[in-house]
């Protein structure tokens, strides 16, 4: 079964992610996030803030400390930041941070960010 989303849907959805303020600027939804599933990611954090011109996901899964998978993928502006939707594969942890192409990340003061990927079967 799948997670419902926290925010809604379309349009409304992108403006209630920006609007929740989370920390950093980044809302995951739905949270938490199960494997098979699209998660949407918004971004307004600090490359967004200092007027760059694209934004990148970079993205891996396992450990936190040691990337597997690792994949960079273009976000899309949009009025309320920077977006992007995908589909979460069968492993244990999502990572990611941002960048803008030239060198600027934002990778959460060296944490990252790191959800747990749940298998969607409840214990």
């Amino acid at each position: 079964m799948a997670n419902p989303t926290n925010f809604g849907t379309g349009d409304y959805k992108l403006k209630a992610m920006h609007d929740a303020s989370y920390p950093g600027g980044v809302v995951v939804d739905p949270t938490p996030i199960t494997t098979g599933e699209e998660i949407t990611i918004l971004y307004d954090g600090l490359l967004a803030a200092s007027g760059a011109t694209q934004v990148f996901l970079h993205v891996g899964y396992g450990n936190a400390g040691e990337w597997r998978d690792v994949k960079t993928l273009r976000m899309s502006r949009t009025g309320w930041g920077w977006v992007k939707t995908l589909e979460i594969p069968d492993e244990d942890r999502f990572n990611f941070c941002f960048h803008d192409g030239y060198g600027n990340w934002d990778n959460n003061y060296g944490f990252n960010w790191s959800f747990e990927i749940h298998n969607g079967r409840r214990h």
